[in-house]
């Protein structure tokens, strides 16, 4: 009889465990999402930018679409290049769908506004923008861009290694345009380079004919254009068109095909600082990027069919590898939709360090946004529709 009773309870016991055990590997299989909130330019004057952005984020996915059993879902929205729009899309991705984290965008006027929610929400950023955040204003938020400042000395110091003595600019009337002059006047003083022109225009804008008439009769041996995207060409067409023979500098913000494409013949010669991504191939073997590069290429080979020929969607791609590699350190009992869960990735990000990603090494701290130095920055020149990696 007890023996009977045991067998009995043994096979109570492991029908129990079996259900258990299905049900654990049901809660396994349906781990709570990781929830990616993402908001680009999709439509209105940086639209080229969004696009391409959206390329990497495929290719970031195409690389790492999970972590620790967890799906990394994508909830995407167009912000039409509004910055207004950035701020009522991130809060509605906050306050509706319960992101983890936020993605984006393209404009820096955006990802400003986007940092502000990031920051007042309590929700991680990870932007591909320029964003100027220091201090407490920079606990929630990192970027996977150069800053300006440090894009700006790496041009500078091109120019005074070609003699230049004299410059002018002509960028955008906005936050972008201000970060880019501020870092010129700096960096410029600094190398003994004068800058004898400050000319401003909408991203709207579809004519720079008057400011590039004022910076022309200023006489500069060259032009600084802080621009951004396919409105970033208006100042080069506008100096080719009334026959300047300076040099043409600009920075990472116009690095894309469709800017290539617009400004034709007329950026032949444009010296521009940029992240390893854009000439891969022609890096050497040492380069701490190389590897990774590698493997996005095949990333995006793989989610396009083609390989990648721009810069934007290197950066983004790289906030995709921050988000995936940070969230590998979030503690296994903490689950995703959670405030929880939010800080604790946030901490995770902030604590990156020495991670290799396709635009350089990335290494956050609390206390600001960037996480790489000029050490990352190479030159490259634009000829004959082709960027080529400058010694």
């Amino acid at each position: 009889m007890f023996q009977h009773i045991n067998r009995k309870t043994a096979a109570r016991f492991v029908a129990r465990s079996l259900v258990a055990s299905l049900l654990g590997a049901g809660a396994i299989a349906h781990a709570a999402d990781i929830k990616v909130g993402v908001i680009l330019p999709l439509s209105g004057p940086v639209a080229a930018q969004g696009l391409s952005t959206v390329e990497g984020i495929k290719a970031g996915v195409q690389y790492q679409d999970s972590v620790n059993g967890h799906q990394l879902k994508i909830i995407q929205l167009d912000d039409a290049s509004n910055p207004s729009l950035t701020t009522r899309n991130a809060r509605k991705l906050i306050s509706q769908d319960n992101v983890d984290v936020l993605i984006g965008t393209s404009s820096v006027p955006g990802a400003m506004a986007l940092a502000t929610v990031s920051r007042e929400e309590k929700t991680p950023l990870v932007s591909f923008t320029p964003i100027e955040l220091k201090d407490d204003a920079a606990a929630w938020a990192v970027t996977t861009t150069q800053s300006g400042d440090t894009m700006v000395s790496a041009v500078v110091d091109a120019m005074k290694r070609n003699g230049v003595k004299t410059v002018g600019y002509i960028g955008f009337a906005d936050a972008w345009g201000d970060v880019a002059y501020a870092a010129l006047q700096r960096h410029a003083k600094e190398a003994g380079i004068e800058v004898v022109a400050n000319e401003r225009y909408a991203r709207s804008d579809n004519s720079v004919a008057a400011q590039v008439l004022k910076v022309i009769a200023a006489k500069p041996d060259a032009v600084l254009g802080g621009g951004a995207g396919t409105p970033g060409a208006l100042p080069y067409i506008g100096l080719h068109e009334r026959g300047y023979k300076g040099a043409i500098y600009g920075t990472h913000a116009i690095l894309s095909p469709e800017f290539v494409k617009l400004v034709g013949e007329a950026g032949e010669g444009l010296i521009v600082p940029t992240g390893p991504a854009l000439v891969g191939s022609q890096l050497p073997a040492d380069n701490p990027s190389k590897a990774i590069i590698d493997e996005y290429t095949k990333a995006y080979k793989a989610a396009h069919g083609e390989e990648p020929y721009d810069v934007f969607s290197a950066y983004a791609f790289d906030a995709w590898l921050v988000v995936a590699e940070a969230a590998k350190r979030v503690p296994a009992d903490i689950q995703p939709g959670t405030p929880e869960f939010r800080t604790a990735l946030r901490d995770a990000i902030k604590q990156t360090t020495k991670l290799a990603g396709t635009e350089g090494v990335f290494s956050y701290a609390p206390d600001t946004a960037y996480g790489v130095d000029k050490s990352s920055v190479v030159i490259v020149k634009l000829e004959n529709g082709h960027w080529v990696l400058q010694p």
